[in-house]
């Protein structure tokens, strides 16, 4: 089996707690947006104690064009996973011994929130002391569900190379993307929900692994939603990324979710009541909730995801390995 051997997260410069940024968005939005105050309920009730920001909240007071926005991602990208690889390489919380750059075998880079080419991973290799033939492997466009996905392809190639050693980094910005000058509801709800984050995990196959006792995966699985482009996503326009913001995602979870999981459990020999943690993407305090009413589970097995949203908020695909 795979194993997850180690996890890093960096450490984002502002921490922005969820009252300052409702009072920010108010002194932004109250002279062109009617009813703001009915609006601004959506920080309140949304389950976000602080965030995490990679610019100071003045800097998203003013109109950045896409290519300033996305040099912030790029500059951050490199800085940040390289702190997060650092840590998970180096972490004695799991590790006994670090882990050497030149024992990796392959990385991959999630991210949906700005563009890079040469892709991110590269740059990072230019700063560490990888091996030069380090596999790597970009994977851009999938939104929050980048995390699981990126760590199902690590799963993979750890199957098909039982003795490699490899990264899955998620490095996500969400802030770049805030745009002073929409006044849409899709807006103010990514706006009160969305933050900064960047992890990396270490995975390892069967022949890397010691005995000590590690996180295994057993299995993965993706289900693919038809028709379903308009419920979340990005409107790209000259001013830079625009978000897609669906009220039915909660609807569209509770109606779609359950047979899915379900039947992914049984293949696997297991039942919905033999799992004790779900650890579940904290995409908002109604998603996690609607991820529970699915399920039929209750608020302990949720535990977890409701403390990374609090404490956090959503950093899109880096939020599932932050705890």
């Amino acid at each position: 089996m795979t194993a997850i051997l180690s996890v890093g997260i960096a450490s984002l410069p502002y921490k922005v707690k969820q009252e300052e940024a409702r009072q920010y968005v108010k002194r932004l939005f109250e002279r062109s947006v009617p009813h703001i105050d009915r609006l601004l309920t959506i920080f309140d009730n949304g389950g976000i104690e602080s965030r995490y920001f990679v610019q100071p909240l003045e800097w998203y007071q003013q109109a950045h064009c896409f290519f300033e926005k996305n040099d912030v991602y790029i500059e951050s990208a490199v800085r940040y996973s390289c702190e997060a690889v650092q840590t998970c390489l180096q972490n004695r919380f799991f590790l006994e011994n670090p882990i050497a750059y030149e024992e990796i075998e392959a990385i991959f880079y999630i991210s949906t929130t700005d563009l890079s080419t040469p892709s991110i991973e590269a740059r990072i290799m230019n700063k560490l002391p990888f091996s030069p033939a380090t596999k790597r492997i970009p994977i851009w466009g999938l939104g929050c569900a980048g995390g699981a996905a990126g760590l199902a392809r690590a799963y993979e190639y750890c199957l098909a190379f039982p003795t490699a050693k490899v990264l899955v980094i998620a490095a996500e910005f969400c802030s770049l993307t805030f745009q002073p000058n929409d006044h849409s509801k899709s807006n103010m709800i990514g706006t009160s929900l969305f933050a900064d984050g960047v992890a990396c995990l270490c995975v390892a196959g069967d022949g890397a692994i010691d005995a000590r006792t590690r996180p295994y995966i057993v299995a993965t699985e993706s289900i693919f939603m038809p028709h379903s482009e308009n419920v979340m996503g990005w409107d790209v326009r000259d001013e830079g990324f625009f978000v897609v913001f669906s009220k039915d995602i909660p609807s569209l979870i509770q109606s779609w979710l359950k047979p899915s999981v379900d039947a992914f459990l049984q293949n696997n020999g297991f039942a919905m009541n033999d799992i004790a943690h779900f650890i579940t993407h904290p995409g908002g305090k109604k998603v996690i909730i609607a991820y529970q009413q699915a399920l039929g589970i209750d608020e302990r097995k949720m535990k977890l995801s409701f403390d990374v949203l609090r404490r956090f908020g959503n950093m899109s695909s880096a939020t599932i390995y932050i705890s």
